[in-house]
C-alpha cells in the first residue's frame, strides 16, 4: 500500500470498486440507481468500465449527476454535494456505441471479465480493499474467446499469478443473507463431475477455507455444519456410501485441527438449523453444501433481493449480487438494486475489522 492511498483511506469506509459488469446487462443500470438513492455507500467508492457507457445510464436513470472520469491513480479524492452527486469511474475499457440492451455481445463480454481482472490486480496491489463485481454473462464472455466460467474463476487466476503460482488460488463460493450463510463445495460443473470429484481430501480444503474465513470475520472459532450428498445423509450406508466413505473422514480430519465442524447433516434440514429466526441466530454460523444447487436452492428462495455471492480464500474481500445480467429486462429501468445494495454493505461489513488492521499497520 502507497503512503498516498493510505492517507485516503479511513479505517471505517475501506475503499471498494465496483465493476461495470456486461454493458447490456442491468450491472450499469443498478449502479448508477444505487449511487442515486444510497450515496453514502459510494463515499470511499469508484466504478471500473466504461465511462461512456455508465454516463448513458446516469443520464436514462438517475436526476442532477455527473458521471467523472476518474484517472487511474489511486490518491485522487471524489467530492458530492446536494445538487449534484458525482460518480467516479476509472476509464478500464472503451465500447464500440451505440450498446444494445438485452443483447448477448462478445465486445461486452470481453469488457466485462476484463473490468474484473483490473479491479483483482488493484486489490492484489493493496490500492483498494474491496470488490463488489456487477453480473457478467459467460456465454457473452465465451463468445469472445474467454473460457473463464464466471467471476470466481477470474479472480482466483490473478490471485494465483499474484503469488507465481502456476495455478489459480483454492477458493469457494458463498451465498449469504441475514438469515442464512451457505459455503459451496463445488460450483459451476455438472452434477455428476460434482459427484464424481468429492474427495475427503478436497472436502477438508472446502472445510479450511470456510473455517480461516469465518474465525477471521466472526473473532471466534466458527461453527460448521456439513450436508450429505445423498438423501438423509445417506442412511448410514443404505442410499449411498459418499458419507461414510469421504465426508466422515474429512470431518474428524478437520476436527483433530481444532475446527467446530458436525455432520453430515441430512440436505433437506440442515439450512432451516442454521436460519437465524426473529432476530436469534441459528446454531451453526455457516452450512457446506456439497454442490451448486443444493446451497442455493433454499438462499434464493428466500429472496433475491438481499442475496450476496462472497468468495472465500482470496487475499482480498469480494461480494456480488446474486442475480444475475437480466437480459430481458436491461435497458427497461424495472431493476431492483437491492442485492447490490446488500453486496456493498456486506463489503464493508466483512472488510471493517481487516481495513483497521491495515490502517494501524
Amino acid at each position: 500500500m502507497t503512503s498516498a492511498t493510505q492517507g485516503h483511506r479511513s479505517p471505517l469506509r475501506p475503499r471498494i470498486a465496483v465493476t461495470m459488469g456486461d454493458a447490456a446487462g442491468i450491472g450499469p443500470e443498478v449502479i448508477v440507481k444505487a449511487w442515486q438513492t444510497h450515496p453514502e455507500l459510494f463515499e470511499n467508492a469508484f466504478v471500473v468500465g466504461d465511462v461512456a457507457v455508465m454516463r448513458q445510464a446516469a443520464s436514462l436513470w438517475a436526476r442532477a449527476t455527473q458521471v467523472l472520469t476518474m484517472p487511474p491513480t489511486m490518491g485522487q479524492h471524489h467530492t458530492r454535494s446536494k445538487e449534484q452527486i458525482q460518480l467516479p469511474v476509472m476509464p478500464a475499457v472503451q465500447l464500440p456505441q451505440p450498446i444494445r440492451a438485452g443483447t448477448i455481445s462478445a465486445a461486452c463480454g470481453a469488457a466485462a471479465a476484463q473490468c474484473v481482472q483490473l479491479a483483482a490486480q488493484m486489490a492484489l496491489r493493496h490500492e483498494v480493499d474491496a470488490l463488489v463485481t456487477a453480473p457478467l454473462n459467460k456465454e457473452a464472455m465465451h463468445l469472445s474467446g474467454l473460457e473463464w466460467a464466471g467471476h470466481t474463476e477470474i479472480l482466483a487466476h490473478e490471485a494465483g499469478q499474484a503469488q507465481g503460482l502456476s495455478m489459480p488460488v483454492p477458493v469457494r463460493m458463498m451465498l449469504m443473507n441475514p438469515e442464512l450463510k451457505v459455503v459451496l463445495h463445488s460450483i459451476h460443473v455438472p452434477l455428476q463431475e460434482a459427484i464424481r470429484a468429492l474427495t475427503s481430501a478436497s472436502l477438508l480444503e472446502t472445510i479450511t477455507i470456510a473455517h480461516a474465513f469465518f474465525k477471521r470475520y466472526l473473532g471466534r472459532v466458527p461453527r460448521i455444519a456439513v450436508a450429505g450428498l445423498n438423501p438423509h445423509a445417506g442412511e448410514n450406508g443404505l442410499m449411498g456410501r459418499e458419507e461414510l466413505d469421504i465426508i466422515v473422514p474429512a470431518l474428524e480430519q478437520a476436527r483433530a485441527l481444532g475446527m467446530v465442524v458436525n455432520g453430515p447433516y441430512p440436505p433437506d434440514t440442515v439450512f432451516m438449523s442454521a436460519r437465524a429466526q426473529n432476530g436469534r441466530p441459528g446454531a451453526p454460523d455457516v452450512v457446506l453444501a456439497m454442490y451448486h444447487d443444493q446451497g442455493l436452492i433454499p438462499i434464493k428462495y428466500m429472496g433475491l433481493e438481499q442475496g450476496v455471492n462472497v468468495t472465500l480464500g482470496l487475499p482480498f474481500v469480494r461480494t456480488s449480487p446474486d442475480h444475475g445480467t437480466a437480459f430481458d429486462i436491461a435497458g427497461k429501468g424495472c431493476a431492483d438494486i437491492s442485492s447490490l445494495i446488500s453486496a456493498m454493505r456486506a463489503a464493508a461489513q466483512l472488510l471493517g475489522p481487516v481495513s483497521e488492521v491495515r490502517a494501524a499497520s
